[in-house]
């Protein structure tokens, strides 16, 4: 696969619930090695679009393609769903989501949360799983507590598990949906630097997110939405340095004063 071919891309999507549309006619590209922030209001369809990409919900027109392999559908409007189970298990595998509360499980230790899916969903094996799920807790800095439970961890932890749950799956891409929004700031520098570390890395990622120091900093691709639909994109310089749409003028304004 070359640096050219995207991994994700998103071409006309819409996706409504009930007679209400959140997405109308969005396109995204992510090609190997992005890392594309989506930026917006709340309600403006940022977390729809990421869920959707991630086969998470169902959209109603539009195509989801992963290393260039279109989605297959059966139905159409409110009734299409994915018409292959076993191409929405491969590519949500290969698209490990990061999520703002956690979701780690809560009966299991830090290093049993961070090898369940690889040793369960893809059938590896347990020792060899073991050996790279402390290393990449390791790699977020938290190796010390593989033993522990998530209740004896702070926020700021427990989402560097999570981050090192998604790449023990050895994914193409991340999907970060807000994944400092729940923290406090001193913990939220924890998790960011995580995800710098993951940018400088090269490492594919589509990131949703309310921190535009964080958006302009590490993205090489950054996407504006208003309303479900894409207001304004391209280069942070340029969305965050000089501005197009009255809009984002708006928002931007608004984040620095907040």
């Amino acid at each position: 696969m070359s640096e050219q071919d995207p991994v994700i891309e998103i071409r006309g999507l819409h996706k409504a619930y009930g007679s209400l549309e959140v997405i109308k006619g969005v396109d995204i590209v992510a090609r190997k090695g992005d890392v594309v922030s989506l930026i917006g209001s709340s309600g403006s369809g940022k977390s729809t679009i990421l869920r959707c990409a991630n086969l998470l919900e169902d959209s109603q027109q539009g195509e989801i393609l992963f290393k260039g392999e279109p989605v297959k559908w059966h139905g159409e409007g409110l009734a299409r769903q994915p018409a292959d189970a076993k191409q929405v298990l491969r590519i949500r595998t290969n698209l490990s989501m990061v999520f703002q509360q956690f979701n780690l499980w809560g009966h299991m230790t830090i290093l049993q949360n961070v090898m369940e899916a690889p040793v369960t969903v893809l059938g590896r094996d347990r020792a060899e799983v073991e050996q790279a799920a402390r290393g990449y807790l390791d790699k977020v800095g938290i190796g010390d507590k593989c033993d522990v439970f998530p209740a004896q961890l702070s926020g700021g932890q427990q989402q560097r598990a999570a981050i090192a749950r998604a790449l023990c799956m050895e994914p193409e891409a991340l999907l970060f949906d807000e994944p400092t929004s729940a923290l406090d700031p001193e913990l939220e520098q924890e998790v960011i630097k995580v995800i710098r570390d993951l940018a400088a890395e090269g490492r594919t990622m589509l990131i949703v997110t309310h921190d535009m120091k964080m958006a302009s900093d590490i993205s090489s691709h950054v996407v504006f939405l208003h309303q479900g639909l894409v207001e304004e994109e391209g280069p942070p310089d340029t969305l965050f340095g000089t501005p197009d749409s009255e809009r984002l003028k708006q928002f931007l304004s608004a984040t620095v004063h907040a």
